[in-house]
């Protein structure tokens, strides 16, 4: 792979804009990992925010192979079309797309923004020869198997938890049930964290080695990519996106304490089993999927299918749009950058 000829000025805006984005991802997707927690009443939303900010953090010592990050930075796109204007593109694409979902208080994905955002700037580029189909192919698999793994966890837990407790009285199990989804909360803001921050990761990886400044044989990117990365995330999450929480938590269907507990083991389960696959998937798409099989689990009519089919087209328009606004931004950079 040849070295591109990029000033060390030009390499850190981009670093510097990557890690907005990373912020923003925190920022938007807060709703996911908070949502549930806040809205049974179980934490005060700054309490559950300061909650999933550490544990997004703390994701770090526990997802030591950055299987995500390998697969956004070396599998997404052809790493010989990547410059600084491909790059700027994508982040552009991925934080308008953002920016435009999180004003409207709609839950959708920053990771796909990200991935539209690098297949826009890769394609307006080079071409769709520039796309790497196998790294492709698993994430678009996974927009239809995350949400659909996140319902069918979550709506297992809901029956199995029924089961188990079918003779206790409503109160004791909320009273069991607000404790223990303190430790579901935690498990969601851990995965979140964990599958999340490796995007960024993996585009600063691809931006450095493509600069020369990491060999694309490296295993892992340099260590101060990484802790740059989680904290970003990390501090996006503590200031929360909280248009977003309310549609998350009560739009979609009405949360108990013991709802809120199975949708975020399903959703953290989903995320932890993405993660180790090196799949890039949607926090979003995911906690959305377990929400509705939390609540279809009691009576279909429990969910508000309405609102759950608008999220969907969301998830829908999200590659597509991100990617041209990604197309626009990368002509854009070649004459400002």
């Amino acid at each position: 792979m040849n070295t591109i000829q990029m000033s060390i000025y030009v390499l850190g805006i981009l670093i510097a804009l990557a890690l907005v984005f990373d912020f923003m991802n925190g920022f938007h997707d807060a709703a996911n990992a908070i949502a549930t927690v806040v809205s049974t009443g179980v934490l005060k939303p700054q309490t559950a925010v300061a909650m999933a900010a550490c544990f997004n953090f703390v994701a770090i010592f526990v997802f030591h192979q950055l299987t995500v990050a390998a697969t956004v930075g070396k599998g997404t796109i052809d790493p010989g079309v990547v410059d600084q204007y491909v790059i700027f593109g994508a982040l552009v694409g991925a934080i308008v797309w953002n920016i435009f979902t999180w004003y409207y208080g709609i839950p959708s994905s920053s990771s796909h923004a990200l991935i539209g955002g690098l297949v826009g700037a890769a394609v307006a580029k080079s071409g769709t020869g520039a796309l790497i189909s196998a790294g492709l192919i698993k994430t678009v698999v996974f927009i239809v198997l995350s949400p659909l793994l996140g319902f069918i966890f979550g709506s297992l837990m809901m029956l199995l938890v029924s089961w188990v407790f079918v003779r206790s009285t409503p109160r004791r199990v909320d009273k069991w049930f607000r404790r223990l989804q303190l430790f579901s909360a935690a498990a969601y803001s851990l995965g979140h964290g964990g599958n999340d921050a490796q995007k960024t990761i993996g585009i600063i990886w691809m931006l450095l080695i493509a600069a020369g400044y990491s060999n694309a044989s490296d295993a892992m990117p340099p260590l101060w990519v990484i802790i740059s990365c989680y904290t970003a995330i990390s501090f996006g999450t503590l200031f929360g996106g909280w248009r977003i929480v309310k549609t998350m938590g009560q739009k979609i269907t009405k949360l108990k304490p013991v709802g809120g507990f199975c949708a975020e083991t399903g959703g953290a389960i989903t995320l932890f089993t993405a993660t180790a696959l090196g799949v890039p998937v949607s926090t979003t798409h995911t906690i959305t999927g377990a929400i509705v099989g939390v609540g279809s689990a009691q009576k279909m009519s429990a969910v508000r299918w309405g609102v759950a089919g608008n999220i969907v087209w969301a998830w829908i328009f999200t590659i597509p749009a991100s990617a041209f606004v990604a197309a626009i931004a990368w002509w854009i950079g070649q004459h400002i950058l």
